[in-house]
Parts: structure tokens; C-alpha cells; sequence
């Protein structure tokens, strides 16, 4: 298996931004709010190192086109849209969620947070899973721009 390395590192930061927001949460039920802060920023600061791969990478190289079976395509390409827009819905939350904290907007901090954490988790679980079927369950297809990849052509 010959694994793509900007791929691998950004989801490789994708899953430590995800972990690290488990512990924040794990932190803050102990009422530890100094590591919880801590924790919390070092998770965007993850979620950010992968945004910014991400983007230069799509900039830079392209994204890579489904290469499993045309009959599962279709459903790669829900897939895909369902991560795209659950990561766009985590990222806005995540960063008001992170603005809210520091600026002690605590009363929306804490009502936002929970929700925040859920998205984020299945956002990088449905990265994971992308990613899987991009580069280790099937070859990935040809790279090119993501719209390309994204509807086909």
C-alpha cells in the first residue's frame, strides 16, 4: 500500500484535533478549566494544521477522484457532500464555541460547546472514513481540482 503523504498527515491531524477535544471535555467534566482551555486551543490549533494542508494541498495538487467502483460512486459522493457540510457546520461552530470561551461568553460557551464536540467527532470520523476509500480500501483515482473530483468529469 503506497499511502499519499499530505493526505495522511492532514488526517492524521484531523483525528488528534478529534482526540484532543475528548480530552478538553473529559477536562472540563473534572472542572479542570485552565487544561480545558489549554486542551481546547491545541484542537483548533490540530483542526487548523489540517485546514491549512488541506487547502494547499487543493490549491497546489488537486484532490484525488473516487476510484472504487462506479456502482458505489454515487454513494462516495453523498458521502463526501454529507462530510463537506457537517466540517463547514463543525468548523463555524468550533470557532464560536472557542471565541465564546475567551472572551467568557461562558452562558453560549456552555450551551454551544456539547453540540460542537458531537459535530466535531463525526466530522473527523466521516474524514476518516473518506479518507479510507480514497487511499487504502480502493486506488485513489486521478487528482485533479475539487470540483472535479466532487461532481465528476
Amino acid at each position: 500500500m503506497n499511502l499519499p503523504l499530505l493526505p495522511t498527515i492532514s488526517t492524521f491531524f484531523i483525528v488528534l484535533s478529534a482526540i484532543l477535544v475528548a480530552i478538553g471535555w473529559n477536562l472540563i467534566r473534572k472542572r479542570r478549566i485552565e487544561a480545558h482551555k489549554k486542551m481546547m486551543l491545541a484542537a483548533g490549533a490540530a483542526a487548523l494544521t489540517f485546514f491549512i494542508i488541506y487547502v494547499s494541498r487543493t490549491l497546489f495538487v488537486g484532490n484525488t477522484a473516487f476510484g472504487g467502483p462506479d456502482e458505489l460512486k454515487i454513494y462516495y459522493t453523498v458521502f463526501l457532500i454529507f462530510h463537506i457540510t457537517l466540517a463547514t457546520i463543525g468548523a463555524v461552530m468550533g470557532l464560536l464555541t472557542i471565541y465564546w470561551g475567551l472572551k467568557n461568553r461562558l452562558d453560549k460557551h456552555r450551551k454551544i460547546g456539547p453540540f460542537t464536540s458531537v459535530i466535531w467527532f463525526f466530522t473527523a470520523i466521516t474524514g476518516v472514513t473518506v479518507y479510507l476509500l480514497l487511499y487504502v480500501f480502493y486506488e485513489g483515482g486521478h487528482t485533479t481540482s475539487v470540483f472535479k473530483a466532487i461532481l465528476g468529469g
